[in-house]
């Protein structure tokens, strides 16, 4: 069976939305043949490209929440405690570069903190490793969140305080929303 004999058999099923194209990098044949003409003469809606997990998805974060869709690198050279949750910048995204230039410098000077199933680059490096099990990281989450929250450890100068002071939070007491 080859492709060919696929794509013809689910446009005289009537299936040609079972046809699903995914294409790598950037090339004028992927870009202009195979990513824009041919799903679109097949008549499949499922053609995608890479950058929507990579390029265009990273530009998404940053434009949805301050406005800014483009690419962005982290202030390395002011910070004190890093934590990668699930990511590796010393091997892999756009600022490989400046983290492997700063990441140092910033073991040295302060904290950093690796969530990561896997013992990854930075999860070797890191002060702390916290090999999390798979899926279970957005507890991690709810309980760092629970502690700022109830011990009020939280930066009030730049993120805010409670419109009238009061910090309701406790723990193991509900708070009313």
């Amino acid at each position: 069976n080859t492709v060919a004999d696929k794509m013809i058999e689910l446009r005289k099923s009537g299936e040609t939305h079972k046809l699903t194209y995914i294409r790598g990098r950037y090339s004028p044949t992927t870009n202009d043949l195979l990513y824009g003409t041919l799903p679109k003469v097949f008549g499949t809606p499922n053609y995608f490209s890479r950058s929507a997990i990579c390029a265009e998805a990273e530009k998404m974060g940053p434009g949805l929440t301050q406005g800014f869709f483009g690419y962005r690198d982290y202030d390395l050279e002011k910070t004190n405690c890093l934590v990668l949750w699930g990511t590796d910048p010393l091997a892999s995204n756009r600022m490989v570069p400046n983290t492997i230039h700063r990441f140092g410098e910033i073991a040295k000077r302060g904290t950093v903190i690796a969530v990561d199933p896997r013992l990854s680059n930075v999860g070797a490096k890191a002060h702390e490793w916290l090999p999390v099990k798979p899926g279970t990281d957005g507890a991690l989450a709810g309980a760092i969140a629970h502690v700022l929250l109830t011990e009020g450890l939280w930066n009030k100068e730049f993120v805010g305080d409670f419109k009238d002071g009061k910090n309701l939070f406790a723990a193991g007491k509900p708070v009313d929303e």
